[in-house]
């Protein structure tokens, strides 16, 4: 409802008061009330509350993030199918709906929700599993998304995309990247085509307190945690020599909610580059769960869509919006085993 916002911009206290008790003759009359109120607390120097929509919201990132947006006291509610998502990650205050975006969107509650903000974190998000399931990942995070971001254009709500750094290297080295190359194009379709105000943002491999250990889904420090509990060597994919940047989800968490409640105008045109800026080699890091956990090390076969390097290559998420991640992946290992 950008217009109605404009209609709002231009009244004072007393105005918007009075507005406000006569929201129930509007159309959507919850929305309504919900921006009146907003406005009021602007003027106010009041936190503003939002109603927030949070894709993957029982996942590892989604569920850090969750849990600073209750803290910041805005209406959080969640979508997931729990394919890799689990209810171990709920926070007391979220509400959960448990059904996959396609179906959400297309549904009762999705349709009559008020929402002001989605972070569309959901979908399928490691490569080697995607060459088994190549539809069902292109269902996950393609289809997933169009729908999406469809809906949030109907409703004029903006959009935080989670991309992935895999965007630097071939696109079609493997289904995971090809969706997620998509995933941006659509929403650079969606901002030019019908001015949906929409923020694209790349992770690079995030760590930290919730990270998935067991699985399929888990990523490499996952790997080796659960590796190392089942007193297994850790197991190198090639020969290690591939760096990647580790970032703290700490420093996800709170680059995502600078970007979301950034004025509109001060949008990042491409994308906001998510990483730590320092990276390492795969060796370097098996050698830290060796000398902190006493790991032993075994070389196994290279795999496909296994790239060399990955390392932010952009500071504007560290100029515009004075974020400062933290290069914390030793001790973070460190803490797991001596703490």
């Amino acid at each position: 409802m950008p217009r109605f916002q404009e209609y709002l911009d231009g009244l004072n206290l007393f105005q918007l008061e009075q507005l406000r008790k006569y929201t129930e003759g509007y159309p959507d009359p919850v929305r309504v009330y919900q921006m009146i109120d907003n406005q009021i607390s602007r003027i106010k120097g009041l936190p503003i509350r939002y109603k927030i929509l949070v894709t993957g919201g029982a996942g590892f990132i989604g569920s850090r993030l969750i849990e600073s947006l209750l803290e910041g006291q805005h209406i959080v509610e969640s979508v997931d199918d729990y394919s890799i998502g689990s209810k171990d990650n709920h926070k007391d205050g979220c509400f959960y709906h448990s059904m996959a975006v396609d179906e959400f969107v297309k549904s009762e509650v999705g349709d009559k929700s008020n929402y002001d903000l989605i972070f569309h974190l959901a979908g399928r998000s490691r490569i080697q599993p995607s060459f088994d399931e190549p539809h069902g990942t292109f269902t996950a995070n393609t289809n997933a998304t169009s729908s999406l971001l469809q809906y949030a254009h109907e409703r004029g709500l903006k959009v935080i995309y989670a991309g992935s750094s895999s965007r630097h290297h071939n696109p079609y080295q493997s289904p995971y990247a090809t969706t997620k190359h998509l995933g941006e194009e659509l929403c650079r379709m969606y901002r030019e085509s019908f001015g949906l105000e929409v923020e694209i943002v790349r992770f690079y491999n995030v760590y930290g307190r919730g990270e998935i250990i067991d699985g399929k889904w888990s990523a490499v420090i996952g790997i080796w945690r659960r590796q190392v509990a089942n007193k297994q060597p850790i197991t190198i994919v090639g020969d290690g020599k591939q760096r990647r940047d580790f970032t703290r989800v700490e420093d996800i968490v709170c680059a995502l909610m600078s970007i979301a409640f950034l004025n509109s105008d001060e949008h990042n045109v491409d994308a906001w580059e998510l990483g730590s800026g320092t990276n390492y080699s795969i060796l370097e890091v098996a050698n830290w769960f060796a000398e902190f956990a006493g790991a032993s090390i075994e070389y196994v076969d290279n795999q496909k869509g296994n790239y060399q390097e990955t390392l932010r290559i952009s500071d504007e998420a560290i100029d515009l919006i004075n974020w400062k991640p933290k290069d914390g992946l030793k001790d973070y290992i460190n803490s797991l085993y001596n703490d």
